[in-house]
């Protein structure tokens, strides 16, 4: 009789549909904080993605030559398998039932354009251990403006296409929908009382100033901003319907306006610079913290 009901409830979820990610409980208890994988995310965010640039400068040039991957783009590997993992996991966690196709398709998207920024970023950082200035434009530089034949120039301007333009965006792009698809799942009765926890006030910083990091070194401005009030906009309609975010969605909400404010307050500190303004003249000038290095510090 037992096997009977075994077998019946193997039918049952065999039979579920295919475009839907379940969850084995009713997605109505209280959801805990996902300390585990937000300190994960976090953690690898800050190594392997904003660590990259600076274990290049600082291990030995001799250890990496440079017809050789580099301890970064080793770095860069390990965060377009870890990366999309953790993701997936989060989404494991949300209480709602989610497209699993928007999220597989989100998923092949993000592998494929983070994997095309390795390359372009690899080859980036040589030409920068070779006196390539990131605060000047491809053609303005001085080792490529030189170069013979000219047609070269344009094979540089390709390669920081791939690099700067459609890496991020099939890189970017995904990335923020999924955090908006797990954020549209994370709404529960507004009556339950929910805040977020001491250990998510402590990582909301690290996250905020790495979503910094982000939409400025990835000059992805529009993207994060359009994301953001997405967000708003999902949380003014929930709250119509007696709905508001769990501590996870707050939490998530609550890394995007520090991020908003730590955006502002980058371009306010760098308004009147000429040069960046003449690198970024674009409808949002936001400057890349590696071109302020180049430019200022190094």
């Amino acid at each position: 009789m037992q096997s009977v009901r075994k077998r019946r409830g193997n039918d049952l979820h065999m039979n579920s549909p295919p475009g839907v990610l379940k969850r084995n409980d009713s997605g109505k208890q209280k959801q805990p904080f996902h300390f585990d994988l937000w300190l994960c995310l976090t953690l690898q965010n800050w190594i392997l993605d904003f660590g990259r640039p600076i274990v290049m400068i600082c291990l030995p040039l001799e250890w990496f030559p440079l017809n050789k991957p580099s301890a970064g783009d080793y770095f860069h590997m390990a965060y377009n398998v870890i990366t999309p993992f953790l993701m997936l996991k989060l989404i494991e966690r949300s209480p709602k039932a989610l497209s699993r196709t928007a999220v597989y398709l989100c998923i092949i998207f993000f592998v494929m354009g983070a994997s095309i920024h390795l390359v372009g970023d690899s080859i980036n950082h040589r030409l920068i251990l070779s006196g390539y200035q990131l605060h000047l434009s491809v053609r303005e530089n001085p080792i490529i403006k030189d170069l013979k034949p000219a047609s070269l120039i344009d094979s540089f301007e390709l390669l920081y296409y791939y690099d700067e333009q459609l890496g991020h965006l099939m890189w970017y792009i995904p990335f923020f929908i999924i955090l908006v698809i797990y954020f549209a799942g994370c709404f529960s009765n507004a009556k339950e009382q929910k805040k977020v926890p001491i250990s998510g006030w402590l990582l909301l910083g690290p996250s905020s100033l790495y979503y910094w990091y982000l939409v400025t070194e990835g000059q992805i401005t529009e993207l994060f901003l359009v994301t953001f009030l997405a967000m708003v906009a999902m949380v003014i309609y929930q709250r119509r319907l007696g709905l508001s975010p769990d501590t996870n969605g707050l939490f998530l909400f609550y890394s995007f306006i520090v991020t908003v404010v730590l955006v502002a307050l980058w371009v306010a500190y760098l308004w009147n610079d000429p040069v960046l303004r003449n690198k970024y003249p674009g409808l949002f000038y936001v400057p890349e913290p590696w071109s302020f290095y180049t430019l200022h510090i190094k």
